[in-house]
């Protein structure tokens, strides 16, 4: 799927907060080997970087057009490459942190599994995804689509099971051995302009059904949306309050002391 950085980093503010709520639960100290999966257009990816100065941070995202704009903070220890999160090998990592990424990866319930297996000793997972999938943005989007107008043309375009709940991951990842602190944040975002969650969405969850439609049935499909959005969130005197739950999880992967054999007294 193609993305359009400047369409995303239109809130910018806003899409860093989980980020940076994310970061701060992890408490390595000194890690060797960091990567940044889905990393977008990079700036979140080099704090990481600033964080820890000694390690090796990579990030990786599958859109071309980001990893373009990423090349932009590209120095030191710090690189951007092209990658599919699905054929990532967490061997050797320390740290692990995808931010918003998880929910376009169907089955990555299993990747979760695989990277906590090959983690490093000590090492950190820490990902966040949307729980908003049952919100009037993405409840309004799906019914539009599946309406008389629109069914034929975007039919299995849009998942129904993007992410799960905050105990299945919890559960998933402690049965592999981590300790786990799993937790759902609502962000109520204050946002300006005349079809502001229009603008939100297109650069993130609206994308598949833009790049299913032609020029003029995606302005088409865009237009009766934004009418039943302005519905659903009215405008304010002050902005557009645009509530955003999103789920967390930050997993720990014990070091494990190896106890020395006992030798047989003679």
């Amino acid at each position: 799927m193609r993305w359009d950085p400047a369409q995303y980093a239109l809130f910018s503010d806003e899409r860093s907060r989980p980020f940076f709520d994310l970061a701060g639960q992890i408490a390595a100290e000194q890690p060797g080997q960091v990567v940044d999966l889905g990393c977008g257009s990079g700036e979140l990816t080099a704090t990481l970087a600033q964080r820890w100065p000694a390690a090796t941070v990579r990030g990786l995202d599958a859109s071309a057009e980001m990893i373009e704009r990423a090349s932009a903070v590209t120095g030191g220890r710090l690189s951007f490459s092209l990658a599919d999160a699905a054929d990532f090998d967490a061997g050797g990592m320390d740290v692990l942190v995808s931010n918003a990424l998880l929910q376009w990866v169907p089955g990555h319930q299993a990747l979760l599994v695989r990277w906590a297996g090959q983690l490093n000793a000590g090492g950190w997972l820490a990902f966040q995804v949307p729980a908003n999938f049952g919100s009037p943005s993405h409840r309004l989007m799906r019914e539009l689509a599946d309406s008389d107008r629109w069914r034929d043309r975007l039919t299995g375009v849009l998942r129904h099971d993007a992410v799960a709940e905050p105990a299945e991951y919890l559960e998933l990842l402690a049965e592999a051995g981590l300790a786990v602190n799993a937790w759902q944040t609502s962000y109520l975002h204050v946002l300006a302009g005349s079809d502001p969650v229009l603008d939100w969405v297109r650069g993130t969850g609206l994308r598949p059904i833009l790049q299913a439609l032609g020029e003029d049935e995606a302005a088409g499909f865009s237009a009766e949306y934004a009418a039943l959005l302005r519905e659903a969130y009215p405008a304010r005197p002050f902005g557009t309050v645009f509530p955003f739950l999103r789920t967390f999880v930050v997993a720990h992967k014990p070091v494990v002391a190896h106890k020395p054999e006992r030798t047989a007294r003679p």
